[in-house]
């Protein structure tokens, strides 16, 4: 697997002569991604630049672990760069192709993946300020696992609609669903949630999600 590092600087390819002054369609997709097309490695950072933070954050919520989430999103760009000659103008949004591409690796891993436990740690003294810092870590760990123990598509619902705040449409969307079949994913979820959270974790929800 590439390093990393590719992210953020794009893959090893060369670059098309001459390609690299073009600035004006720098917020432009279609222009963009033809130009990933060509081989033009600006381009592809300037997209990986723009939703890096974005795709990381939903593989992250969805899996619980930082590793597996840069994992994926290293896979949904390579995708990218390596499909962008397939790309048809005007049929989709770059930011919308990559949540569908991340969705799509982020559960093939859930089905893939063992859960496994981890090994108790000996207590040690802690201070006023490191036991406040520890509470709330502990809560909003505790809020990803609820999370992450609900079926994968009232997850995904969840995840994109209050935690990505996608319109509902766009959720739809990437998840081949119709608007109500998404509606019914998030009322159970939440009814789910509100269930098996304690009313002290509350507060760690979206306003929405109370």
């Amino acid at each position: 697997m590439p390093a990393r590092s590719g992210l953020r600087q794009g893959p090893a390819k060369a670059v098309a002569p001459g390609r690299d002054d073009q600035t004006g369609d720098d917020n432009d997709d279609d222009a963009l991604m033809q130009r990933v097309a060509d081989g033009d490695a600006r381009a592809y950072s300037i997209i990986v630049a723009a939703s890096l933070e974005r795709v990381l954050a939903l593989a992250r919520r969805m899996l619980g672990n930082e590793a597996e989430a840069e994992d994926v999103a290293q896979e949904a760009f390579l995708r990218l760069w390596r499909q962008a000659e397939k790309w048809e103008p005007g049929r989709a949004r770059v930011s919308t192709w990559l949540y569908r591409v991340t969705s799509n690796l982020v559960i093939d891993r859930l089905r893939s993946v063992r859960p496994t436990t981890m090994p108790e740690l000996p207590e040690v003294p802690v201070s006023a300020d490191q036991s406040r810092q520890m509470e709330e870590e502990d809560l909003s760990r505790h809020v990803d696992q609820a999370l992450q123990a609900l079926p994968e598509r009232q997850r995904m619902a969840l995840t994109l609609f209050h935690f990505e705040e996608l319109p509902m449409a766009e959720v739809a969307s990437l998840m081949d669903a119709s608007v109500e079949a998404v509606e019914s994913l998030l009322a159970r979820g939440r009814r789910t949630l509100k269930k098996s959270l304690a009313e002290s974790w509350q507060d760690y929800l979206p306003d929405d999600l109370n």
